[in-house]
């Protein structure tokens, strides 16, 4: 049996990046997409990549909210995401802090980003093929965890974006650039996804 060659993925923070920023959201009702949120994953979905979220969620840790709610919120942003024709391909969150907590969520882990553990368990899992793939977020936290992967980085202006653009520049390894807001970020992945070979530079400020 012939396997299926290595997908491409673009990894996806969530909160900030996809979703407006709430501190610690836990409820459906907070749930509220970015502005070209749909227009840009749409776009990188039609382009044959893979859509994986990746998002830490140490408010379980701290016992903010339970690990079900979790889920109870991908589900109601996948359902929300499959209204507009969009398919996510695969949720992972990292539910640890390594100083808060107590018991199994008190753990200084590998999943919690800029840890790579959530990229890498996906590339596993998908069959993903990371020096293809490249990670959107809003910190230098998503990015780190993206170059550590072996991934290309965007740094999106939306949530914290704008207060974090100066720590990734310039030379974070595989960083692209920084856009203002999703659509901005999968142009580039397509721009840059034309290369054979990951180029961190030079950089794009888009925007500025």
């Amino acid at each position: 049996m012939v396997k299926d060659p290595p997908r491409p993925a673009v990894f996806l923070d969530r909160d900030g990046a996809l979703i407006e920023e709430v501190h610690y959201l836990s409820q459906v009702e907070q749930v509220q997409l970015l502005t070209n949120v749909v227009e840009g994953l749409r776009l990188l979905e039609r382009s044959g990549f893979a859509l994986v979220v990746v998002t830490n969620q140490a408010g379980v840790a701290r016992g903010y909210f339970p690990e079900t709610q979790v889920d109870v919120i991908h589900r109601h942003l996948e359902d929300e995401l499959a209204r507009h024709g969009i398919s996510i391909t695969a949720w992972k969150y990292c539910p640890h802090h390594p100083t808060e907590g107590e018991g199994a969520y008190r753990l200084d882990c590998s999943c919690r980003k800029p840890a790579p553990g959530m990229l890498l368990e996906a590339a596993r899992e998908l069959n993903l093929d990371l020096p293809r793939s490249f990670m959107i977020g809003d910190k230098r936290s998503d990015l780190e965890a993206g170059s550590r992967a072996g991934c290309r980085s965007v740094l999106v202006r939306t949530g914290h974006g704008v207060a974090e653009e100066e720590s990734v520049l310039p030379g974070l390894p595989g960083f692209l650039g920084v856009c203002d807001h999703m659509l901005e970020a999968a142009r580039l992945v397509l721009l840059a996804g034309q290369r054979t070979l990951p180029s961190p530079s030079p950089w794009i400020r888009a925007g500025a």
